[in-house]
């Protein structure tokens, strides 16, 4: 069996809530906010089929997506995730960045969803995305409570 701490990323470490904001603020075009988000998916590395099976397949997405997570000693969470869509792994990313290292506290006490409000991201999903993204929003909230 793969650890998921061998599932590394670089969201939530190297690109940071402030590293998002700096790219995706100062864009007026959805063509150009989709496009970032094309290029962060492709920092995602994929999951092996391990991995894939010890994540959470997220019902109510366009695409097959995963989420999954393991728990460090000191309390935070890690998090990892895959999909088959590149705008889907793009959402996948941000989402990533937002709840990186956080507690179950942290999960809790602010939505990752603040995140993609801020980087005018939400208003522009259809319904479909939408419904997937809160869908793993709230797999990312409920992760530290199914420990």
């Amino acid at each position: 069996m793969t650890t998921p701490l061998l599932a590394g990323h670089p969201f939530g470490t190297t690109v940071t809530e402030e590293t998002l904001r700096n790219i995706f603020i100062p864009l007026t075009q959805w063509e150009d906010k989709y496009r970032q988000l094309i290029l962060l998916g492709k920092q995602l590395p994929a999951l092996s089929d391990d991995l894939k099976a010890q994540a959470k397949e997220i019902a109510g997405c366009e695409n097959r997506v995963w989420l999954g997570y393991s728990l460090h000693e000191n309390g935070t969470l890690h998090f990892f995730g895959d999909s088959e869509g590149r705008i889907v792994r793009g959402l996948l990313a941000v989402l990533l960045t937002a709840i990186e290292g956080k507690t179950t506290a942290e999960l809790q006490a602010r939505s990752p969803m603040a995140l993609f409000d801020e980087l005018g991201l939400s208003a522009q999903l259809s319904a479909s995305r939408s419904q997937g993204l809160n869908a793993l929003v709230e797999a990312a909230q409920d992760a530290g409570w199914q420990r």
